[in-house]
């Protein structure tokens, strides 16, 4: 994809003014990369990376980290993190009211389309949700519109990935550049996974597992470094067995109190409501209130795409505070004359999947072809409900390292959010992704993305 003159203007430029000078955020790092070998760089963090991979059908591919580090100032991430919390107190408080009374539904915030049509939703849950925290972690994708505003564009509240790998580019970046000031640890993400973990259980001296599908999962390697750092076990299925109404290891240690679930498969049944492997291994001690589980099941109908039109209502709705942070603004195609607003200008709008993640059915429609836009249009008319639609925003760019040279690449951020028992706090920074190809507005690493380490100012 080629990214057009106007495309370059409009979007916003995380390192430089529009004068063309460096913001003062970055004119230190500017500096330093003017006199470094910007190649060599490169091939130092990835040297650093070489054991840190994403697992796929083809075998392992190398996590790739652009050198240039993306920096936020200490106020802005402030404001940022204060926002992110609100927003997933909210979505908390908001998937457990729609498997209970269905308040917001019933006083007008969320239509109950929304709730009935969600493909992500839990039959055998409502009135039956065990209640705490159904995001323990949240991942949520957020963008810097050309004004500079920083907006969410979507709220991952099922199995988000990523924190280990911030964390390593983190050591990888931060080793390239030592002359550069310090910005804010990352070694955080630790102890407050720990206390997110505990938190979903009154036992004390829990014992928790990291419950994987082993080294078929993409992210397999953030699940053996979860469990190295933790020092907790690493199960998949075939580790674990069912005592009454308890988890427990089939080498006949202790009841697991804790389950940290990794695995792909997030729904209690299939498509053709049977229960799926991982569903019928905890729901009986979960539903039960033996188990924990992080994240719990149900969590799909928070951060269906449909939901992400209505967040900055049901914070107002659970919260009773104006929303921090916006929303890129979302269509609910199921609204009288929303369809048509979209046909009629396709091309200014990004078509999604409610309940896809990873990029996947994701359409830029600037970016398609003739004959893709008919496919999309077509798609919409048969099964609006199933898509929603989003304008267009052209995300921020930075200087990326190209073949030696520093070239301007789209970026978004993936903060993570944890709910401990002391309150829900934003991990300081993130991961930001970035599109390798030139005007490239996916930066999900199964399309050619990659990731910059993320630095907030001391």
């Amino acid at each position: 994809m080629n990214e057009t003159t106007a495309e370059l203007v409009e979007a916003y430029d995380e390192a430089f003014a529009d004068d063309g000078h460096p913001r003062s955020h970055y004119a230190a790092l500017l500096l330093e990369l003017a006199a470094a070998d910007l190649g060599a760089l490169r091939e130092q963090v990835s040297r650093e990376l070489a054991d840190v991979v994403f697992t796929g059908p083809g075998g392992d591919t190398a996590f790739e980290v652009d050198p240039v580090p993306r920096i936020l100032p200490a106020a802005e991430w402030e404001r940022l993190a204060a926002g992110l919390e609100q927003r997933v107190r909210a979505l908390n408080a908001f998937i457990l009211d729609a498997y209970g009374p269905r308040r917001c539904v019933a006083d007008g915030v969320v239509p109950a389309h929304v709730l009935d049509e969600a493909e992500g939703a839990e039959g055998d849950l409502l009135g039956r949700h065990p209640g705490g925290v159904p995001v323990g972690i949240a991942g949520l994708d957020v963008v810097r519109d050309p004004e500079g505003e920083l907006l969410v564009l979507e709220d991952n509240l099922r199995t988000p990935s990523g924190f280990a790998y911030a964390a390593a580019a983190r050591r990888a970046v931060r080793g390239a550049l030592p002359r550069l000031g310090e910005p804010v640890a990352f070694d955080g993400v630790w102890e407050l996974l720990r206390a997110t973990l505990h938190g979903a259980t009154e036992a004390q001296d829990p014992l928790v597992v990291v419950l994987s599908d082993g080294p078929s999962n993409s992210a397999y390697w953030e699940h053996r470094r979860v469990a190295e750092h933790l020092g907790i076990p690493l199960v998949t299925l075939g580790d674990v067995a069912h005592r009454g109404d308890r988890l427990v290891l089939r080498d006949g240690s202790r009841p697991v109190d804790v389950v940290y679930r990794r695995s792909d498969q997030d729904l209690l049944r299939d498509e053709d409501g049977r229960p799926t492997a991982v569903g019928e291994a905890l729901r009986g001690p979960w539903l039960a209130g033996t188990l924990g589980v992080v994240n719990g099941f149900g969590n799909g109908i928070g951060d269906d795409k449909l939901v992400h039109a209505y967040v900055e209502e049901l914070v107002r709705y659970f919260c009773g505070e104006e929303p921090l942070l916006r929303s890129v603004p979302t269509l609910d195609l199921g609204r009288p004359g929303a369809l048509e607003q979209v046909l009629d200008d396709l091309r200014c709008w990004v078509v999604k999947p409610r309940l896809g993640y990873g990029g996947q059915g994701v359409v830029v429609c600037s970016h398609a072809d003739d004959a893709a836009l008919r496919r999309v249009a077509a798609d919409l008319r048969e099964a609006p409900s199933g898509y929603v639609a989003q304008r267009t925003v052209p995300l921020s760019r930075h200087p990326t390292v190209i073949d030696g040279k520093l070239e301007p690449r789209h970026v978004d951020l993936r903060p993570f959010i944890f709910s401990t028992p002391g309150g829900v706090r934003a991990l300081p920074g993130g991961l930001t992704r970035v599109a390798w190809d030139r005007g490239a507005l996916v930066v999900n690493s199964s399309q050619n993305g990659g990731a910059k380490d993320t630095w907030v100012c001391t």
